[in-house]
């Protein structure tokens, strides 16, 4: 299987291709023995106006010597994080299944950001912190292993306090920007190859239109006054 990944929920924005085939490269999924044939090809950028997502998918998918005709399966990064990067993402899937039908797969920012905790090595009880503005905070909880990878708290949103007392008791922290404010975080951010990894062994496609971001906070909308003839 052909597959196009989109992670934009971070300031560092990627694209990927992996490709499921006859090539002599391995790579192997977080948390299982064996390996399959597949090799990956990504681009990233960093910066706020990283946003080019259909640039970048044209880059990605000349490295990887396909058109777009090829894909199979479309992944993108439903966050939470950057409410606009994840909608880009999630519009540019649903055009490109209206277009051609296609299967689409969305999965959470935070259980990518636990495999890559998992694939560097980082054991043990494992705090994902992702900014959720408002001096507040995403936090999911992770235990962490070389062959387990389990989920041990919810996503939830938490006060700076309650990252400082996970901080002080020595627990690790990562997250996209978690330096910024916890000096002994380590800095990881979800990526488009990971993405595309986890949907290797996934079946839970959807419709373009059941995608949705992942936010917390209920959306509310504060209707404009009337027009006033002056």
């Amino acid at each position: 299987m052909k597959i196009l990944a989109l992670e934009f929920s971070s300031p560092q924005r990627s694209v990927a291709v992996l490709r499921r085939d006859e090539l002599h490269e391995s790579h192997s999924l977080p948390g299982e023995s064996g390996t399959c044939n597949a090799r990956p090809s990504e681009i990233t950028e960093t910066g706020i106006g990283a946003m080019r997502a259909l640039g970048m998918v044209e880059d990605v998918l000349r490295d990887a010597k396909l058109e777009r005709e090829e894909i199979e399966c479309l992944v993108v990064g439903l966050g939470p994080g950057s409410y606009t990067g994840i909608r880009a993402t999630i519009a540019l899937m649903q055009g490109w299944q209206l277009a051609r039908e296609i299967k689409l797969l969305g999965i959470s920012s935070v259980e990518c950001l636990a495999a890559q905790a998992q694939a560097n090595g980082l054991f043990g009880r494992v705090n994902i912190v992702v900014d959720a503005q408002r001096n507040e905070f995403y936090l999911a909880a992770y235990e962490i292993s070389a062959d387990n990878n389990q989920e041990t708290e919810a996503l939830k949103i938490v006060s700076l306090m309650e990252i400082k007392a996970r901080e002080q008791r020595g627990e690790i922290l990562i997250g996209p920007e978690v330096t910024r404010w916890f000096p002994k975080g380590h800095v990881l951010f979800p990526s488009a190859v990971m993405l595309a990894t986890l949907a290797l062994s996934r079946t839970d496609f959807v419709r373009g239109e059941k995608l949705e971001p992942i936010y917390l906070r209920e959306i509310s909308f504060v209707k404009a006054p009337p027009s006033r003839i002056l």
